[in-house]
This record gives structure tokens, C-alpha cells and sequence, in this order.
């Protein structure tokens, strides 16, 4: 968690030097288009799809002792992702003209699409390094090692900094692209150390038949229809926003990212970590400690997600302001972000349930079952963004994407439960209804103090909200009795607290 946070505020500082340089502005929806294919392209090959499918297959190996094994499929991986990503970038490159002007971005202008052209060319080399990085990434997974890889995100965003800071200036939002290059580079090299002292062993092969590739390929088959439709969905809301007027797609991609920040810290954070320990217990037989550890996570990530989604939406205006309101980022473009803010923050609740239900299929490979309720909510996403385009705008986009990750995440609850038997079901509803309480009154406050400060600096109004809303949930939490604070406190207690013993380290 700690590595994913100084990802995120590293993200966060990323975002504000690109605001600082561009703002909302022409070039830069050219570059969050052009970023659309190269994303697309990794994540169909590699990405959290061949995470996903990999760990729990390299993880079989490490159980079963069969250490040889195990590196010769993860060379075989690494050696068959980067060929086909070599391959694809190609292609892409070849048929950057038409993809942008009638598929991408139709609604830009005959200048803007040539830019996002020859962007979309250049960034297509980064996805070949992530390629490798990811196995690379869930070698370390599987031997729980976080550290290295939780900084791999980091590394790939000081690149980007470096680029907006010291190549924009000059080169102009070519400089983005050629950061987003060396930033991958970097997220490579730093989790070279931990394969070093996990002593991996690299062959170049492309033994296809081995039953481990086969395995991984198995696995990563049908979660791949279910992440072409999600790319096909986020390829439609960009063409959809480009049609819309100028900074659409922008201000979309610069809400998307402030609301992914407490997701990925907290979210995608405990999901790392406890997916390799899903696996593990699903692959000794031990379903009772899976259906425990599930149910446990479900209920933290909700007392921290809540409420982080009801302050999101009661404050998107004062932490757009603060963040990124400086430079070529100007109010409009303030209450364009802010109004696309608001609209995804209730979303945050279920991208961050998403996160870990999936993990926990996968765990029991099943990777068919988060496909076939992804396509369905995704199906809903579009259905109501095409309904909300022309009444709310980039407003509607968002909106759209909130209720679609709400549904999924309820679909999976509904299915996991039906696996398990069960996921505690009392113990996990009341935790949810005390959070949402102490969420509600948490917002009610913040709202009220806001209009008080109404005449105040953006400063005061920012964390001064921040302040109250964090006071008034947890003094709520505690009047409630919330368990998952209790929890908190108490391992907060034993942290500064005096050494305990054995016996008490045991059951805690």
C-alpha cells in the first residue's frame, strides 16, 4: 500500500505538471487518443490478463516444488508476449491513419488527427517493455515480493514527469510520449534486483506445448473477450467525447485519474497483495481460509472506499481547484474536470469491489465468470452513456461508468457468494450499512461546512473539508461500534504499543 500511495501522489504530480503545460487543451486530447491503441494493445496481450493468468500457474509450480519448471514457462511467456507484441505494434503502426480518423477520434479535426497519428506511432513502443515487466512483475507476486514491483508504477511516472518538465517545453506534447518510453524503461529495470534475489533463471524458448504456457493461455483466453469489450467501451467513450467540444477528452481522462487515486491505493494496493495468498489457499484445498480472507478484505475495502467516494463527490470542485487549476489549466477547465469528477466518484465504490472480487475468481481459476458480468455491465455502461451524451455531456460519459462498475460489482457478490457459500453474509451487510451511515453524515457535514467557507481560500476549503470529513466519519465509525475501525485502532495499538507476545502475535 505504501509503494501504490507514492505511486498514486507520483501520478497525481504527473498529472499537475501535464495540466500546468496543456491544461484542457487541442493536443493534449490528442495524446489521451493516441494513448487509447498502445493501451489497448497491451492490455488484450499482456497486462492484467497474463497477471492474472500467470500467478496462479507460477504459483502451482512453486507449491509443487518445481522450481526448473516454473522458469521454463516464465521465459517461454515472456519470450511468446514480447514476439506478439512486436507483431501487433507493427500493425498498428501501419494502420494508425485510418484506426484514428474513423474509429478513434472522428470528431477531430483534420490537424488534431494527424497528431494523434503520429503520437499513437511513437507511443506504441512502451507496451512491448510493459510486456515484459509484467511477467516479470508476477514472477515477484508470486514469490510475495511487493516492494519492487509496487515501485515499477512510480519509476514510470518519473518518466513522464521528466518529460512534461524538461522535453514539453520544447518539443511540445512530444515530450509526453518520449517520458512515457523512458518510463517504461524504467518500470523494467527497477524490479530487476528482485529477480536477482528470487534467483530466476532465463532461457530463450518458445516451448508453446508446455503444460504451464498452456495453463497460462487457458486462463487468459476468456478474460480476454471480457477486456476487449471493456477497451471497446473506453475506445467508444473517447470517440464519443471527441465529438463533443474541445477538452472533452481530456477533462474525462484527468477526473478518471484523480478518482482512481484512493482505488489504487487502497484498492488495487490490498488486491496485489492478497491474490497471490488466494491463490495459495485455493491451491491446498483450504476454501474456508479463502472464504474468510475474501470476506474480511470485501468489508475493509468498503470502510475506506465509501467514504472516500461521498468526499470525492461533496468536494470535486475545491480538489480540482487545488490540484490542477494553475498554468493552461483554467477555471473552465476546472468546472469541466470537477462536474466529470462528481459524476465518476460514487463509481470509486465499485471499481474498488471489482478489484478484489475478480482477483478472487481468478484465484479459483475461473476467469469466464468476471468475463461474461463485465461484458454485461459494460454493455450497460454503453447503452446509458449514448442516452446521456446529449442531455449531460462528459457529465453522462461518467455517470455512465459509475452505475456500470455498481452493477458489476453487485453481479460478482451474487456470484462469489454461490462459489464460497456464503462470504459472512450478516457481519458483511452490517459492516456496510454502519460505514455508509458514518459516510452520509461525513457528507452532510463537509457540505455544510463548504457552504459556510463558502468566501474562503481554495486552501481552506480543500483540506479544511478534508479535516471535518475525516473527523465526523470516524467519530461516527466509533459511535457505531464499526468493527473494521476497531480494527484499525487495534493494529494501530499494537504497532506504537509495547511488545506483545507469542501467544497474542498468534491470534492477532
Amino acid at each position: 500500500m505504501a509503494t501504490f500511495l507514492i505511486s498514486r501522489l507520483l501520478g497525481l504530480l504527473r498529472d499537475v505538471a501535464i495540466g500546468a503545460q496543456f491544461g484542457t487543451s487541442g493536443s493534449y486530447d490528442a495524446y489521451v487518443a493516441a494513448f487509447r491503441i498502445p493501451d489497448i494493445i497491451y492490455t488484450l496481450i499482456a497486462g492484467g490478463i497474463l497477471v492474472s493468468a500467470f500467478v496462479p500457474t507460477f504459483t502451482d509450480y512453486l507449491a509443487r516444488d518445481d522450481r526448473p519448471g516454473a522458469w521454463r514457462m516464465a521465459s517461454t511467456v515472456i519470450n511468446l508476449v514480447t514476439l506478439i507484441l512486436i507483431a501487433a505494434a507493427v500493425i498498428a503502426v501501419l494502420l494508425a491513419g485510418p484506426i484514428v480518423r474513423y474509429l478513434l477520434a472522428p470528431g477531430f479535426s483534420p490537424e488534431k488527427q494527424q497528431l494523434t497519428i503520429q503520437l499513437m506511432q511513437l507511443m506504441l513502443v512502451p507496451p512491448i517493455i510493459f510486456g515484459i515487466s509484467g511477467v516479470v512483475m508476477g514472477i515477484l507476486y508470486a514469490h510475495q515480493s511487493f516492494w519492487l514491483p509496487g515501485l515499477a508504477p512510480s519509476m514510470y511516472n518519473l518518466g513522464i514527469i521528466a518529460g512534461a518538465l524538461l522535453l514539453a517545453p520544447t518539443l511540445g506534447v512530444f515530450g509526453l510520449a518520449i517520458g512515457a518510453i523512458i518510463g517504461a524503461l524504467l518500470h523494467l529495470l527497477v524490479q530487476i534486483p528482485g529477480l536477482i534475489k528470487v534467483k530466476a533463471r532465463y532461457t530463450a524458448r518458445l516451448a508453446v506445448r508446455d503444460p504451464g504456457v498452456q495453463e497460462v493461455m487457458r486462463l487468459m483466453l476468456p478474460r480476454l473477450f471480457g477486456v476487449a469489450v471493456v477497451q471497446l467501451n473506453f475506445l467508444v467513450e473517447t470517440s464519443l467525447a471527441s465529438l463533443l467540444s474541445t477538452g472533452a477528452v481530456s477533462a474525462l481522462n484527468y477526473a478518471w485519474r484523480v478518482m482512481l487515486t484512493p482505488q489504487a491505493v487502497v484498492a488495487q494496493s490490498v488486491a496485489t497483495a492478497a491474490f497471490p495468498t488466494f491463490a495459495d489457499q485455493y491451491s491446498r484445498g483450504q476454501l474456508p481460509q479463502l472464504r474468510s480472507s475474501l470476506a474480511a478484505t470485501i468489508r475493509s475495502i468498503l470502510f475506506i472506499a465509501i467514504p472516500a467516494s461521498i468526499g470525492l463527490l461533496v468536494l470535486c470542485k475545491p480538489i480540482i481547484q487545488l490540484v490542477f487549476q494553475r498554468g493552461q489549466f483554467t477555471e473552465e477547465s476546472t468546472v469541466l474536470v470537477a462536474a466529470a469528477l462528481g459524476a465518476y466518484s460514487l463509481g470509486l465504490i465499485g471499481h474498488s469491489g471489482v478489484e478484489i472480487l475478480v482477483r478472487a475468481f481468478y484465484a479459483l481459476h475461473d476467469t469466464k465468470t468476471p468475463v461474461l458480468l463485465g461484458i454485461l455491465s459494460l454493455i450497460i455502461n454503453l447503452i446509458i452513456s449514448l442516452s446521456l451524451i446529449n442531455v449531460l455531456g462528459v457529465t453522462g460519459l461518467a455517470l455512465a461508468n459509475t452505475i456500470a462498475a455498481l452493477v458489476e460489482m453487485v453481479l460478482l457478490i451474487v456470484m462469489i457468494r454461490k462459489r464460497l457459500g456464503g462470504l459472512d453474509d450478516r457481519r458483511l451487510a452490517l459492516s456496510a450499512l454502519k460505514t455508509t451511515i458514518a459516510a452520509v453524515v461525513m457528507g452532510v457535514a463537509v457540505w455544510g461546512f463548504l457552504g459556510v467557507a463558502a468566501n474562503t481560500g481554495v486552501i481552506v476549503r480543500a483540506f479544511g473539508g478534508i479535516a471535518i470529513g475525516v473527523g465526523a466519519f470516524f467519530v461516527i465509525a466509533w459511535l457505531l461500534r464499526s468493527e473494521e475501525l476497531r480494527g484499525v485502532l487495534g493494529v494501530v495499538g499494537r504497532r506504537i504499543g509495547p511488545r506483545t507476545t507469542q501467544h497474542e502475535t498468534r491470534d492477532a
